[in-house]
């Protein structure tokens, strides 16, 4: 039996497992860690549907945590395969999942230390031990759309998908599954960057496929129109003119580098003035030196920027601060700056020390640049909320609360669209899949409508025969 099963990543964009079936061997593409509302969250702890030990091979499409950092869990749990990804995304991965695994053990800590568990101890769902062991078995490919092979009668070929450096399409082919011989072509979207954004190149054209996992992200709604770098512009400006702080929750990969990008691009042309910026953010500082290295990577601009000798990441006034000292340091500053700290969404991480102090005063600015998922403070303030809690201190939210679609590097509905325009032929099915419920229901909507294709929103742990 050829089948796929839906682990994570449907009902919610966090937890992305999907795991293909295919003559006796089990692959599963992607292996993410639940983010986001405390039910989601607990499904990280729960026992597996499937059992890890029997897995053949793993696919990586791209680094982010929710893509990828429930790979040491795996691991622990007795996993031994090959994972299989491109370089660049091989090269995240060490950051991310080192420092996931540093985060996980310094919660169980924090837990035990404060009696906060119901267990005793508290232990980590995995450590830095088990991080090193997924990252050992990492076997790294080319976007470059040659078939490798994965395990015994399934191959996968890698296609730029324009989200975050190394992100993939991943067209996977599953020999002699039909009755004449030929074989099941699934192609994954991983997650879907949008066309003309800085730094990487567009999407790859899907290629032609028997079944697709899309995902659906930004199904329900469409990016503003507004040039991203107008409002930034205008942002930065008001805040200057109220001498307050701004503080930018962003991801280390991938939306830290294209924030960076476009305060330079805004200095250059003198339409901002030149501000203290601090990236508050080791795992940041350590992602934009790998932006650097993959040159096939690159759209035509940040290419050129390179080749005159240039640093297209870094501002006139650019510091950043790896120590937890140098962090502290930044309480210290006054006047109009530029914080840059992770998490994206006010979820964990620095940016948590510096939204205490900077949400309840009414000289600052928070900007969003990113999703905000169900039930993460980021969501809370984007949604209006006048306090949130963090870290246990109820913080009253004063600052003028900003949102920057047209950073996503999530494609929306009519971008997707436009991507799916060009598949050859039409598959079997897509599944629509890292969305919330709405959004991947809308997703499915749209490409029914434009195409009149058979378009499914999958349900968590359903499986699906593939024909």
């Amino acid at each position: 039996m050829t089948s796929v099963s839906f682990f994570g990543g449907v009902g919610t964009v966090t937890g992305s497992k999907y795991l293909l079936q295919h003559n006796g061997k089990k692959v599963l593409v992607d292996c993410g860690l639940f983010q986001g509302l405390k039910e989601l969250r607990e499904r990280n702890w729960q026992p597996l549907a499937f059992n890890p030990e029997e897995l053949d091979a793993v696919i990586i499409t791209h680094a982010h945590i929710d893509h990828t950092g429930y790979l040491p869990r795996i691991v622990k749990l007795g996993f031994k395969g090959p994972v299989i990804t491109t370089k660049p995304t091989g090269d995240l991965m060490r950051i991310l999942l080192t420092d996931s695994a540093r985060l996980q053990e310094e919660e169980a800590d924090y837990r035990n230390r404060h009696a906060l568990t119901s267990h005793s101890p508290a232990l980590p769902l995995y450590d830095e031990n088990d991080a090193k062991a997924a990252l050992d078995l990492l076997q790294l490919v080319h976007n470059d759309a040659k078939p490798v092979d994965i395990c015994d009668g399934m191959t996968a070929s890698f296609l730029v998908a324009g989200h975050i450096m190394g992100s993939s399409l991943v067209l996977v082919e599953m020999a002699n599954a039909r009755p004449d011989g030929s074989p099941i072509k699934f192609l994954f979207s991983g997650d879907l960057g949008h066309y003309d954004q800085p730094i990487l190149k567009d999407p790859a054209s899907p290629p032609a496929c028997d079944y697709m996992m899309c995902e659906s992200t930004y199904g329900d709604r469409l990016h503003a129109d507004v040039d991203p770098r107008e409002k930034l512009a205008r942002i930065i400006n008001e805040a200057v003119a109220r001498k307050g702080p701004i503080l930018i929750p962003a991801f280390a990969v991938g939306r830290t580098q294209e924030i960076l990008y476009l305060i330079r691009e805004l200095e250059d042309a003198g339409k901002i003035p030149i501000l203290p910026v601090v990236v508050d953010s080791p795992m940041a500082a350590q992602a934009t030196q790998v932006y650097n290295r993959f040159a096939e990577e690159h759209d035509e601009e940040y290419a050129s920027i390179l080749a005159a000798k240039r640093h297209p990441l870094r501002t006139a006034s650019m510091q950043t601060a790896s120590s937890r000292d140098e962090s502290r340091r930044i309480n210290d500053m006054r006047g109009p700056r530029i914080i840059i700290s992770a998490s994206g969404m006010i979820s964990g991480g620095r940016v948590l020390h510096h939204a205490i102090r900077i949400l309840p005063d009414e000289r600052a600015t928070v900007v969003f640049v990113g999703f905000q998922a169900a039930g993460t403070t980021g969501r809370l303030v984007q949604d209006g909320a006048r306090e949130v809690r963090i870290m246990k201190t109820q913080v009253k939210v004063n600052c003028t609360v900003e949102s920057i679609d047209g950073f996503s590097a999530h494609a929306d509905w009519k971008e997707v669209l436009r991507w799916l325009s060009g598949l050859p032929s039409a598959p079997k099915a897509i599944f629509t899949t890292h969305g919330e419920p709405e959004a991947a229901a809308a997703m499915a909507k749209h490409i029914h409508e434009r195409f009149g294709w058979n378009a499914i929103v999958p349900e968590f742990g359903s499986t699906v025969e593939l024909t």
